[in-house]
């Protein structure tokens, strides 16, 4: 049976081990060679000797990164620096690597973003690149936990769709047999839907699809969003959800993690709910205060987020948006110019965007005149609304954005296992 490294602290010395990985580095005597070998759980220090190994010859010339399986003996008293190795009994060469490597795993000498991401096979082998996506993975699971304990029902929405979410014009079109089509830009008309459909509570994590042409550290063209959409609450109501459900993910994450984390540079605190709250007027005023120059109506710069960021430090939510500046799904105040609506920013990025959804038919369709759309576009969609539509608000949430923030990461990619960006279509 196999072991991976890291459970090999719990055997006994002495112990038959089976190890399978990559080859890290190599030190050679004439008639003895350490290995150093590696799996996704850790490294450990491999000793083969001439006289006891059939293959060695071959084994003596073998290349960085190539994959071997190890049959040994565990040494707890070692003098490696784990202070324990193994004994090699049988070494089976699985796949030579060639060489020179194009991108190197352990070396101190670091490549360029590009020469990382056209060499993403190796770029993850490096252990701390591979934390990432182990915390994202636990990350997504805890939303997932969290919402499951919550009785909210996971969907799965088409993502082949005939007429744009939020009615712009950032979308990636596709042939579809005769027709026309788009890539979807979130499911959240199809949640809508699903309310209708008396589903109640219903999440989603999928991809979407945006054709923005930034080329920016946070902007992806293709992106994991975590939806979620539920009746007969408000905005508020959403928020609460949306806290709660990245509290109890990133503590528990925290709980799982924090040693490794650590160990590469990986710094985080418990978060404490609820999230600070500010108005889109009173930041408005917050940030004139502080030297710059806005009126109602604008969208806040990169240079009043960081202003914005240094108050609050954290999660928080800026609520009530202009109608202007949201979908034309999202519901109106009780002041007609502002909306029922909400961004979580973590520091001086947004993660996520929210509101209370209009639930009134004759509301809906005065809607699509105002922001200039054709009905008939939505006629899928509208028909929901005619035969018994409840009050409902949800958010969608950018998995590899807020694991970049949360992570301190310099770029979005660094999240994102083969980014979609602009000008990257492959790997």
């Amino acid at each position: 049976m196999r072991t991976y490294i890291a459970d090999i602290k719990t055997l006994d010395d002495g112990s038959d081990v089976t190890i399978k990985g990559w080859v890290q580095e190599t030190r050679k005597i004439k008639n003895l060679m350490f290995i150093i070998m590696r799996d996704n759980t850790g490294s450990i220090q491999v000793t083969a000797k001439k006289d006891s190994m059939k293959n060695y010859d071959q084994l003596y010339d073998i290349t960085r990164e190539s994959v071997i399986s190890v049959y040994g003996t565990l040494n707890k008293k070692s003098i490696s620096k784990s202070g324990m190795e193994i004994q090699g009994i049988e070494i089976e060469i699985l796949s030579i690597a060639d060489t020179p490597l194009p991108l190197g795993v352990i070396d101190r000498v670091s490549a360029d973003f590009d020469t990382r991401l056209n060499n993403r096979f190796l770029d993850l082998r490096k252990p701390e690149h591979l934390l990432i996506f182990q915390f994202e993975s636990q990350l997504l699971f805890g939303i997932r936990e969290f919402m499951n304990k919550e009785n909210f029902i996971e969907v799965h929405t088409p993502k082949i769709v005939a007429a744009a979410t939020e009615g712009g014009a950032d979308l990636f079109r596709v042939e579809y047999f005769e027709k026309n089509a788009f890539l979807n830009q979130s499911p959240q008309l199809y949640k809508e839907i699903l309310i209708a459909s008396g589903f109640d509570k219903v999440f989603e994590v999928g991809p979407a699809f945006r054709a923005e042409k930034e080329n920016t550290v946070r902007h992806l063209n293709e992106f994991t969003s975590i939806d979620m959409e539920a009746a007969f609450i408000d905005d508020k109501k959403a928020m609460e959800y949306l806290e709660n459900a990245i509290s109890y993910a990133v503590n528990r994450n925290i709980d799982l993690m924090h040693t490794k984390l650590e160990e590469y540079g990986y710094h985080l605190e418990k978060i404490e709910t609820p999230f600070p709250r500010i108005s889109y007027e009173d930041g408005i005023k917050y940030l004139n205060d502080h030297g710059l120059k806005l009126n109602f109506g604008d969208d806040f710069s990169p240079e009043a987020n960081k202003i914005l960021a240094e108050k609050f430090n954290g999660f928080y939510f800026i609520t009530g948006w202009p109608s202007d500046m949201r979908p034309f799904y999202t519901h109106p105040d009780t002041n007609p110019a502002l909306t029922k609506s909400f961004d979580l920013q973590l520091n001086d990025i947004e993660v996520t965007s929210g509101a209370q959804r209009i639930h009134n038919y004759k509301m809906l369709e005065d809607n699509f005149m105002k922001k200039g759309l054709n009905k008939n576009d939505f006629e899928f969609y509208e028909k929901a609304f005619k035969f018994g539509m409840p009050p409902h608000a949800g958010w969608g949430l950018g998995l590899e954005r807020l694991v970049m923030n949360l992570l301190h990461l310099n770029n979005v990619r660094e999240s994102t296992l083969f980014p979609r960006d602009r000008t990257r279509l492959s790997p």
